[in-house]
């Protein structure tokens, strides 16, 4: 049966050849570690990780590379700066984020209220388009508000909030502000210094096309200054030093580095940065427009999130009437070959946002190789599957 891969907000698929090819070749012609030796090798290994930080600082327009911290992923980006910036606050401090966020902000967030007393703040959400109104968060700062985080795509219903204009209410307020650009990087246009987020958090296996095991905090010049490490240990500069490095970014980064997971996302970054981010938008856009013209009239079908394709990514959240979310992923495999995903998509206020809690919904989210055939065989599935349910009841 045909397989056609609808999943890639939990991570992009097929990647690109050269990804695999760089981490067959870094297994096989180099295995040494950044900083710990001085053979070629090592070097090599160096090098490799210096430009992938390079072509990540040029794809999201940092300051330099020394911006870009590696991660193991996305979650802990946002983890690093999240309890980088609050643990050591007083009881009391307050921090602010949407009801469209994922578990990856809201458990750092509730977990420092039981902590130390932090008191966090989800600000309401449109129920429809899952849209924030940036003036109730602008009214929401308090004197003790320390952090502002917003999700820039929402990973349930592929809406798009206006972060630009929450970044210039942070930066009037002198509140630091985090994005958790986990579904964007790599799909949109992010410049980081036209921005002016102190934070943003992205993986390296989703829009960036590279391996699991690999993601970036980008953090704004001078803002290291204000974020604590979480973690210290070696860091293979610096050695005679008993204390953590305070240079960028080897302050935030310890231990060996997952050189194999950064070669092939060195090369997920080139093949994106020559394809041009802007290419990947119009096809996404125009992938947005197939699907949802394609089930447009479908009966007994709930499509969750923005119509205007100009407000939104391809990830689109479905149910069918009669039926749960994990038997409508169920049919699409079975009887399509449609891979998808069910539930409540590790964003449980989300799904509270829209109507969908406790249930949840079932999620299709397109990448650069799903093609426009793809996504009007899934819209035609919907309908046949919609179909067939309710002349079954």
């Amino acid at each position: 049966m045909r397989r056609v891969y609808l999943d890639n907000s939990a991570t992009s698929f097929p990647k690109p050849h050269a990804v695999t090819e760089a981490m067959v070749s870094f297994a096989r012609d180099c295995g040494a570690s950044a900083g710990r030796g001085a053979y070629a090798e090592a070097i090599e290994c160096e090098r490799i990780i210096a430009s992938c930080r390079q072509r990540v600082a040029r794809l999201v327009n940092a300051e330099s590379p020394e911006r870009i911290v590696f991660a193991m992923n996305c979650s802990e980006a946002l983890t690093i700066a999240i309890h980088g910036l609050l643990n050591t606050a007083p009881e009391g401090t307050h921090a602010i984020a949407t009801a469209m966020e994922h578990n990856s902000v809201l458990r750092p967030y509730n977990a420092l209220a039981g902590q130390m007393g932090l008191i966090p703040e989800f600000i309401h959400c449109d129920s429809q388009r899952g849209l924030v109104d940036p003036d109730d968060v602008r009214k929401a700062i308090r004197r003790e508000t320390k952090l502002i985080a917003c999700v820039h795509v929402s990973n349930v219903i592929g809406s798009m909030q206006p972060i630009g204009e929450i970044a210039r209410i942070a930066r009037e307020a002198e509140v630091p502000f985090l994005v958790d650009a986990a579904q964007s990087v790599g799909h949109a246009e992010i410049d980081v210094q036209s921005l002016g987020a102190d934070f943003v958090a992205f993986p390296g296996h989703k829009g960036l096309l590279g391996p699991l095991g690999t993601g970036v905090l980008y953090v704004r010049e001078g803002m290291e200054d204000h974020l604590a490490t979480m973690k210290e240990g070696g860091t293979g500069t610096i050695s005679e030093q008993a204390v953590q490095p305070r240079t960028m970014p080897d302050k935030y980064e310890i231990g060996s580095h997952n050189a194999i997971g950064l070669a092939g996302l060195s090369e997920g970054v080139a093949w994106v940065l020559e394809k041009g981010v802007s290419n990947i938008r119009a096809h996404d856009e125009r992938l947005c427009e197939i699907f949802l013209r394609g089930i447009g009239a479908v009966e007994h079908l709930t499509v969750y999130g923005p119509r205007d394709i100009a407000a939104r990514a391809g990830v689109f959240s479905v149910n069918v009437d009669g039926m749960n979310p994990g038997e409508l992923a169920e049919a699409l495999e079975k009887d399509f070959g449609i891979c998808t995903r069910p539930g409540v998509h590790c964003a449980p206020l989300a799904h509270k946002t829209i109507g969908t809690h406790p249930k949840g919904t079932c999620r299709l989210s397109f990448g650069p190789f799903t093609t426009d055939d793809d996504v009007q065989y899934a819209a035609d599935a919907l309908a046949k599957i919609a179909e067939k349910t309710v002349v079954g009841r």
